[in-house]
C-alpha cells in the first residue's frame, strides 16, 4: 500500500470539495483528521477522527451516499471508512463506527456523549425549538450551518461570536435556542438565554440593590451567552459597557457567545464602537424571508406537528401567498386548522381562499386576468388572442383552461367575471376548466410541473418589489 491515511484522505477531500457547498465543507469535513490505512483482509480501512459523535451522525445522515462513493473511488470497491470519536470525557473508551453500507459489526459507543447532568430550569431555553423542526433552504443556510457546528464544538470554532440577523419571524430566535438546547443535551454545559430586555433589567436591578458583582458572576459563569433582540442595546451605556465587561471574560475564557437581532450590528444606533467591533470578530450571518419552496417545507412541516393533512394545492396557495415570514406562515395555517375544527369541514382550497383574503398580499388585485393570460401563453407558446376565440385545437384549449384556473387563483374575479375576459364564456364553462387542470394535475405528473411552474412565474409578477 503506497498510499498514507493523509494522502487518500486528501483525495477524497478533492472530490467532495467539487460536491458539497464551500460553507458546508469547511463546517462538516475539514474538521475530520486521517488517521490510518491498514489492510484488513480483503478490505482496506481508512479511519478519520471526528470531533464528536453529533458531527459523526450529522454526516452520515447527511452524506453517506457521497462519502462511501467517494472512498470506493479513491481506495477501490474495498475500501472502507470507520471514524474514530474524540472522547470529551477521560474516562469514556474511544469509539469508532464504521461509515459503509454494510452492517456494522461495532457501532458507535453512545456512551461517548457526555449527558446533562445540570438542571434546565435556568436556563431560559424552549424544548420545542431544535434543529430538527428547523426548515433549511437558500434563505437560511449559512445561518444554520454556524449554528450546528457551534453546537458540537461551543467556543471552538471561529465563529465565537455568532452574530445572527433579520426580520421579524424569520428563525433567528428558533436558531438561538436550538444551540442552546443541543449544546445542554449533549455535552451538559452551562446555558443562559436571556433577551437583551431581561439582560437591561437584571443589571439595573443589580445596581439598584448592590449586586452588581453577583450579576457579573451569573452571567460570566457559563458555557454559552445566548442574548436575543441586541438592537435594544443601542443607546443605553451602561448596559453596554457591562456587557462589554462580560463578553471579554467569556471570549478569553473561549467561551461561546450567540446573538441576534434585527439588523446587522453596523445598523445598531447608539452602539459603542468597542462593542461593535467585538461583535465583528466571529461570524455574521443574515437571515433571509424564505423563498418559495421553504415555505412550503415549512407548512408541511407544521402541518406533520399539528397531526394533520393539508392537501397540496392548499400548501402551494398559502406559501405563494403568505411570503413575509414564517410566524405569517404559521398563523395562516393555524387560522385554517380552526376553522377547520369550528365547522367541521377539511381544510380545502376554497377555505383558505375565502378566510386568508387578509394575509393574502394588496398587490395579488391588481393582477389582471390580461396578466395571467400573458403569462400562460408565453410559456405555452400561444398566441393569447386565441384564447377569446372558438378554436378547439388541443392547445388552445389546454392554455385557455389554465388561464382560467390561475385567473381564479390570483384575482377575486367571480367565474361569470373570468369566463367574459375570454370571450364572453359561461361560468359554467370556466368551472368545467378547472376541474379539468384539477384532474390532470392529479394524474399527470408532468403537467403538474408545467402548472407549478407557469404559479411561479404569476407569483413573481405579483410579488411586491423590494
Amino acid at each position: 500500500m503506497n498510499q498514507s491515511a493523509a494522502e487518500a484522505w486528501t483525495d477524497c477531500l478533492e472530490i467532495i470539495r467539487d460536491n458539497v457547498p464551500a460553507q458546508t465543507y469547511l463546517t462538516w469535513f475539514e474538521t475530520l483528521k486521517p488517521i490510518s490505512l491498514v489492510p484488513d483482509g480483503d478490505l482496506v480501512r481508512l479511519t478519520l477522527q471526528a470531533p464528536s459523535y453529533f458531527n459523526y451522525e450529522w454526516l452520515d445522515t447527511h452524506f453517506s451516499s457521497l462519502i462511501v462513493k467517494t472512498v470506493a473511488r479513491v481506495l477501490g470497491p474495498n475500501g472502507r471508512l470507520h471514524y474514530r470519536i474524540e472522547v470529551t470525557r477521560p474516562d469514556a473508551p474511544t469509539a469508532v463506527a464504521p461509515a459503509t453500507r454494510e452492517p456494522a459489526p461495532g457501532t458507535v459507543d453512545r456512551a461517548a456523549r457526555k449527558p446533562a447532568t445540570r438542571s434546565k430550569a435556568d436556563t431560559g431555553l424552549h424544548d420545542s425549538y431544535t434543529f430538527d423542526t428547523f426548515i433549511e433552504g437558500d434563505c437560511n443556510r449559512l445561518a444554520r450551518n454556524a449554528s450546528v457546528a457551534i453546537s458540537y464544538r461551543p467556543g471552538e470554532t471561529p465563529y465565537n461570536p455568532l452574530f445572527l440577523y433579520g426580520g421579524v419571524g424569520l428563525g433567528k430566535t428558533h436558531l438561538l435556542h436550538a444551540v442552546g438546547n443541543e449544546v445542554f443535551r449533549k455535552w451538559g454545559k452551562r446555558v443562559c438565554y436571556a433577551s437583551s430586555e431581561q439582560f437591561t433589567n437584571d443589571f439595573v436591578r443589580a445596581i439598584r440593590e448592590n449586586t452588581a458583582n453577583r450579576f457579573a458572576e451569573r452571567y460570566s459563569r457559563v458555557d454559552l451567552l445566548i442574548i436575543d433582540d441586541v438592537q435594544f442595546f443601542g443607546g443605553k451605556e451602561k448596559t453596554q459597557e457591562e456587557f462589554f465587561h462580560i463578553f471579554n471574560r467569556l471570549h478569553t475564557q473561549k467561551k461561546q457567545l450567540l446573538l441576534a437581532a434585527d439588523r446587522p450590528p453596523q445598523a445598531i444606533k447608539g452602539l459603542k464602537e468597542r462593542l461593535l467591533s467585538r461583535f465583528r470578530w466571529g461570524l455574521i450571518a443574515d437571515l433571509q424571508t424564505p423563498e418559495l419552496e421553504t415555505r412550503m417545507a415549512i407548512l408541511n412541516q407544521k402541518a406533520s406537528v399539528y397531526g394533520v393533512e393539508v392537501p397540496p394545492d392548499v400548501i402551494d396557495f398559502v406559501a405563494q401567498h403568505v411570503r413575509s415570514n414564517i410566524r405569517e406562515l404559521e398563523g395562516a395555517l393555524i387560522r385554517l386548522l380552526a376553522q377547520s375544527t369550528f365547522s367541521n369541514e377539511d381544510i380545502s382550497l376554497n377555505m383558505a381562499r375565502e378566510y386568508l383574503g387578509d394575509l393574502i398580499t394588496s398587490s395579488q388585485v391588481t393582477l389582471t386576468t390580461d396578466h395571467i393570460q400573458k403569462i400562460v401563453c408565453h410559456y405555452l407558446n400561444v398566441d393569447q388572442r386565441l384564447l377569446s376565440g372558438r378554436t378547439r385545437r388541443r392547445e388552445i384549449v389546454q392554455a385557455r383552461h389554465l388561464a382560467m384556473y390561475f385567473c381564479r387563483e390570483f384575482t377575486q374575479h367571480t367565474t361569470s367575471k373570468i369566463g367574459e375576459a375570454f370571450g364572453g364564456r359561461d361560468h359554467s364553462t370556466v368551472i368545467h376548466a378547472i376541474k379539468s387542470i384539477n384532474n390532470q394535475i392529479e394524474t399527470n405528473a408532468n403537467f403538474k410541473s408545467v402548472v407549478k411552474n407557469v404559479r411561479q412565474q404569476i407569483g413573481h409578477l405579483r410579488a411586491p418589489a423590494s
